[in-house]
């Protein structure tokens, strides 16, 4: 069996100072993936959380969509 140690690198950031109706307690946490080929994402809200994976490729598209201005 091969046991292997990673160091993952996160990133940590509260949502009061980008959305004025957050709570004080919520956050965003995004760990890169120890094969470095994408991320998981954490969403902490006052009422829910959110939990997803996106690879880096994923993350483009994303991106790509959100600021589509159209044709």
């Amino acid at each position: 069996m091969d046991i292997t140690k990673s160091n993952r690198r996160a990133y940590f950031a509260s949502l009061k100072s980008v959305n004025l109706s957050a709570g004080e307690d919520d956050f965003m946490e995004v760990t890169e993936w120890s094969n470095y080929d994408g991320y998981d994402v954490l969403i902490s809200r006052k009422t829910s959380e959110e939990r997803f994976s996106v690879t880096h490729e994923e993350l483009a598209l994303l991106n790509v969509l959100v600021n589509w201005k159209g044709d």
